[in-house]
């Protein structure tokens, strides 16, 4: 590659890693083409994106977009994306499928260094639409609780004037 390539690849990949939320990395030694494309598939589907390319290239471009780079060695892809647990699912999941493969070598989330740990209690979260329909559900629990016992109220009020009216046309 010419250096006017390569300065263009680093800055185009630096507005990338600038638009994410998260950002991983990631060891893909021991997956076949197949796997690869099978890895990109599901990640594009996640709206995730994944490049291959130089350690060297990938730290400039990082350390350009005002992060903390980690000390690469090897093959290296990285990972990014805008929703930081969405890909790490992914990962982790695609990696329980084949054998481990690829490994995540550390990452960067919201600015700050993560570890291959970190990643994998992110995958373990639950998604977005599920913690908010836990939320939902929480909210929706004491408003039930104070609708039943208003009801509750009402119905004790309208039996007692029920009784009432009884009482009277008796006497």
């Amino acid at each position: 590659m010419k250096r006017t390539e390569k300065e263009q690849l680093v800055t185009e990949l630096k507005e990338k890693i600038g638009g994410a939320q998260a950002l991983y990395y990631t060891d893909f030694t021991g997956l076949n083409v197949k796997r690869m494309t099978e890895l990109r598939r599901r990640l594009r589907k996640a709206n995730v994106e994944y490049v291959v390319i130089k350690n060297t290239l990938a730290l400039r471009a990082v350390n350009e977009s005002g992060l903390v780079g980690a000390k690469l060695k090897g093959p290296t892809g990285l990972v990014m994306a805008k929703d930081a647990v969405g890909a790490a699912k992914v990962l982790s999941d695609f990696a329980k499928e084949n054998d481990a493969k690829p490994t995540v070598k550390g990452g960067v989330l919201d600015g700050a260094s993560i570890d291959a740990a970190q990643v994998k209690r992110l995958a373990a979260m639950p998604s977005r639409e599920q913690m908010l329909a836990e939320l939902g559900a929480g909210l929706q629990s004491p408003l039930g609780a104070f609708l039943g016992a208003m009801n509750g109220l009402l119905m004790t009020f309208a039996g007692a004037l029920d009784a009432l009216k009884t009482q009277r046309e008796g006497a």
